[in-house]
């Protein structure tokens, strides 16, 4: 019998170790190597990375993925899709796809082509073509309903994928979409070689002093999605990078949505951080006035609402942009409560 009692012993002995080692794998902060190149070699994401081959414009490019099925898994229940900002990259969704594994969701988490371990090619980049390179990422991955989240860059994304495939998108969540306002008559017009010398001169305090904008308080935790980006700017690859930058936002600044958002049918979540004031540009906004009515997100989330039918509202008070990564808690409950 003791000898039971001991093997029972050694067996929880080695669970709880296991499972203090998975817990550590989570929350650890990944090393970041002083160069990284255009498709972050060397840099670990939170999951097991795969590639989709596509031919876009006749060249061949790589889109990168993770796709995060949990153990419990729950095949009756749809996939949920996470697609990043333009600044960052699939691995900033560490906590979120680990909170919705636990409520057994498989995850899928895309780098669009021209950012994090995708291809960075010189396209003619627009929402609709990164709209059609998820879709064909998941019908690959046999996946042929989903809840799609977007935040920032990816809520623009997010809501032209769901009017592209409404078939698809069982439920949208937008957070802290850019694209609420159309920029182009508020912010002077960038030509594309002026806006890559801009890319080209960036450096690890600009990039600092950027994302500052995004916190109403900075934490050290925050400082890996600066690091990540300033290791490129020292790699031989770095014009290549910061092409693709200036080629995106473009886009962002020639492709608004919000004059189809009350197309959306599908029920969908704005989750608002009520002190972000981004606006894609604003450093380029000379014109005082202007700029105090721009990017004012507790009122461009109301406006959004309106405009669409199915719609709800989450404003997350003293959150600024990126609220997964400031009060992951408030932005998991937030989704929690609108999938139910």
């Amino acid at each position: 019998m003791s000898l039971i009692i001991q093997r029972r012993k050694l067996v929880l002995l080695i669970f709880i170790l296991v499972v203090s080692l998975v817990k550590k794998a989570w929350s650890q902060t990944p090393a970041i190597p002083e160069v990284l190149d255009a498709e972050l070699t060397g840099y670990t994401y939170p999951c097991p990375v795969h590639f989709l081959n596509l031919k876009i414009e006749n060249q061949a490019c790589r889109m990168a993925y993770m796709d995060a099925v949990p153990e419990k898994f729950n095949a009756s229940r749809p996939a949920i899709v996470l697609l990043h900002g333009k600044n960052f990259l699939g691995a900033y969704w560490r906590q979120t796809i680990k909170f919705l594994n636990k409520q057994g969701y498989r995850v899928i988490v895309p780098d669009q082509i021209g950012f994090g371990k995708s291809s960075k090619p010189s396209l003619h980049y627009s929402f609709h073509q990164l709209a059609t390179n998820t879709r064909q990422l998941l019908d690959t991955l046999g996946v042929t309903k989903a809840i799609v989240i977007g935040h920032s860059m990816g809520g623009m994304l997010a809501t032209r994928f769901a009017l592209m495939y409404p078939e698809v998108v069982t439920k949208l969540i937008l957070e802290n979409p850019i694209g609420l306002e159309d920029y182009r008559p508020i912010v002077p017009f960038t030509t594309l070689d002026a806006a890559y010398q801009k890319e080209v001169k960036t450096s690890e305090e600009s990039i600092r002093n950027y994302f500052k904008t995004y916190f109403p308080e900075w934490k050290p935790e925050y400082d890996e999605w600066v690091k990540i980006p300033a290791a490129q700017t020292h790699s031989k690859d770095y014009p290549e990078v910061a092409f693709a930058s200036a080629q995106t936002y473009d886009m962002i600044y020639q492709q608004p949505i919000i004059y189809e958002l009350e197309q959306l049918q599908m029920p969908t979540l704005l989750i608002i951080g009520q002190t972000d004031r981004t606006v894609v540009g604003k450093a380029n906004i000379k014109d005082k006035t202007v700029l105090a009515k721009a990017g004012n997100y507790p009122t461009l989330g109301r406006k959004a609402v309106n405009q669409i039918r199915t719609s709800k509202l989450v404003g997350l008070p003293g959150i600024g942009h990126i609220p997964h990564l400031q009060d992951p808690d408030a932005f998991h409950k937030a989704v929690t409560n609108f999938l139910r």
